[in-house]
């Protein structure tokens, strides 16, 4: 037979068991609830024209050299990458001497 002593601290491993069970389980349910809740279907980005011009350009390969609805997509796009305010002259703005280094 057991003695009492025995008994309890089997009892105690037992009860210890159970509460990490119950704890990793309710754990695990609480981030799929939290989940399922977060979950939206991603909103469709809405396309950026010039992405759709520049992609034609690059289509018509040289002949886009000569176009002029590319060479201004193309602008657009290096003024955009360099982060550039948008001008209000159109195309690009020659440097005169007098504007230039010395």
């Amino acid at each position: 037979m057991m003695d009492g002593k025995t008994l309890a601290r089997l009892a105690a491993v037992i009860f210890v068991a159970v509460a990490i069970i119950a704890t990793a389980i309710e754990m695990n349910r609480r981030d799929v609830s939290q989940d399922a809740s977060v979950t939206f279907p991603p909103s469709a980005p809405r396309p950026d024209p010039l992405d759709t011009e520049l992609a034609r350009c690059s289509g018509i390969g040289e002949a886009g050299s000569r176009d002029p609805a590319c060479l201004k997509a193309w602008a657009e796009n290096r003024r955009r990458f360099l982060g550039q305010p948008a001008s209000s002259a159109p195309g690009p703005q020659p440097s005169s001497p007098e504007n230039g280094a010395r």
